[in-house]
Parts: structure tokens; C-alpha cells; sequence
């Protein structure tokens, strides 16, 4: 996975981003195997894509739960953005597709996964989109959806930006951020055992109590200048990194 992290397919701007993200070892954590059948959650522009369809093509299966595809009935901005970029990313696999291999899509409409998927996948894998299930309501549902995907004994792996912690019962999640008790509550409802955690993905630099939260650090820095230096420096958000199973009965 190393080798594919760095790979000639991804952008520099993409393989700058590793020190951060830390691919390779987070998939490792996770379990990833190259026979595994796994749902990639909202890839955006393929960042994690990029590593895991050629990881998977020739023992296993990726399929891709893409935003909505705008079919005239999109009205927000935010979901129209989504759409197309979701439309550039399969246009891209489909033109290196001896990179990529067969990527099977469906779709993510908060809360369902379309078509419903039933016991398909061995693992699901989702990076920095919970908190924006949770922001719209649908957490709970969404991760109920995952959970009815994953084959019994599956693996969700889960990367999010973590709020920063209060005490044992309050947490200050500014706009981006997620309480990691809460999440991991949410998921124990939902169905699935918490199994590990890790701080692959931690970063100490991160206070956490900026203006527009967690956007003002890389890779959005929504402040532009003001501040600029100081956000690249910190760079990339504080992360939890969880794996839960789908219990076998």
C-alpha cells in the first residue's frame, strides 16, 4: 500500500497530503486485504480511490457510494458541487481503467445507500463525512444503512476530525468537528462493536477553536490569507481513527 500511496497516478498534491492522512497505515490498521469486497464512502476526488481500487482489483471488489447524481433535481449549491465532482471521478476511473480496474458505483443519499445494499461488503470505509451526516440529521440512519451493507463479522473503518474533549460528558465541536464518544455511541446503537482505536491520525497542534472551525486548516484554509502561515503550520486536522465490526450474530 506504500508503493501505491506514492504512486506516479496520484497528483503531488495528492501524495503531499500522505503525511497527514496516512494511508498505508490506516488501511493496515483497518484490516485491508487485497480479496476484500469494500464500499468507499463519498471518495470526492478519489483521494483514498486512488490506493484502494488498485489494492483490490485483482482478488477483490470496490464500489464506490458517490453523492446523488444531479438529475435536474438538485437545488443547493453544496449538492450540485458534489455531483459533478462525483461525475469527474468515474469519468476518470473509466479512462485508466487499467489502473483502477472494475469499480462498481452506487449512490449515498443520506440516509440510504441506493440501490439498498444487503450483507455485500466485508468492509466499509468512511473518511471526514460523519460530521456531515450529523449536521443534517441523518447520522443514526446512515450508519444503520452501513450497517445492513456489511457482510456479519464485517469491518467499518472510520477517519473523522475529533472535537476536542471537555470532560467525560461535554466536548467543544466547532463547525467540522465530531464528539469521538458520541460518534462511537451512535455506531453501538447502530449495531456495531467498537474493537480498536488508534492516533495514527492525531495531530496535538490542533486547537480546535478556530473561526469556521476546521476549515480554516489545510486543505481548505477558508480564511485565505488571514492567518495563512500559522493554519500550514498546524496542518491537516486532529483525527480519530475508528474500527468497529458487524457482530457475527
Amino acid at each position: 500500500m506504500t508503493k501505491l500511496a506514492d504512486a506516479a497516478q496520484r497528483s503531488q498534491g495528492h501524495k503531499q497530503r500522505n503525511q497527514y492522512r496516512n494511508p498505508a497505515e490506516t488501511l493496515q490498521f483497518f484490516g485491508l486485504t487485497p480479496n476484500m469486497s469494500v464500499l468507499e464512502i463519498w471518495p470526492g476526488h478519489g483521494w483514498y480511490t486512488e490506493i484502494l481500487a488498485p489494492f483490490v482489483k485483482d482478488q477483490g471488489k470496490l464500489t464506490l457510494a458517490q453523492f446523488r447524481h444531479n438529475d435536474g433535481s438538485l437545488k443547493d449549491d453544496r449538492s450540485i458541487f458534489w455531483a459533478r465532482v462525483s461525475q469527474k471521478l468515474a469519468e476518470r476511473i473509466a479512462e485508466q481503467a487499467d489502473y483502477f480496474g472494475d469499480v462498481a458505483m452506487i449512490e449515498l443519499d443520506p440516509p440510504l445507500l441506493l440501490p439498498l445494499q444487503d450483507e455485500q461488503f466485508d468492509m466499509v470505509l468512511t473518511f471526514r463525512n460523519s460530521h456531515i451526516w450529523n449536521e443534517d440529521g441523518n447520522l443514526f440512519g446512515t450508519l444503520q444503512s452501513i450497517f445492513q451493507a456489511l457482510k456479519p463479522g464485517g469491518t467499518l473503518g472510520m477517519v473523522e476530525h475529533r472535537a476536542a474533549r471537555l470532560s467525560d460528558i461535554s466536548s467543544s465541536a466547532v463547525d467540522g468537528y465530531l464528539d469521538e464518544s458520541y460518534i462511537i455511541q451512535a455506531a453501538q446503537m447502530a449495531g456495531f462493536e467498537l474493537v480498536a482505536s488508534s492516533e495514527i491520525n492525531a495531530n496535538s497542534a490542533d486547537m480546535k477553536n478556530y473561526p469556521k472551525g476546521v476549515y480554516a486548516l489545510p486543505p481548505t484554509l477558508a480564511m485565505g490569507q488571514y492567518n495563512k502561515a500559522e493554519y500550514v503550520a498546524i496542518g491537516e486536522s486532529d483525527r480519530m481513527t475508528l474500527k468497529f465490526v458487524k457482530p457475527k450474530e
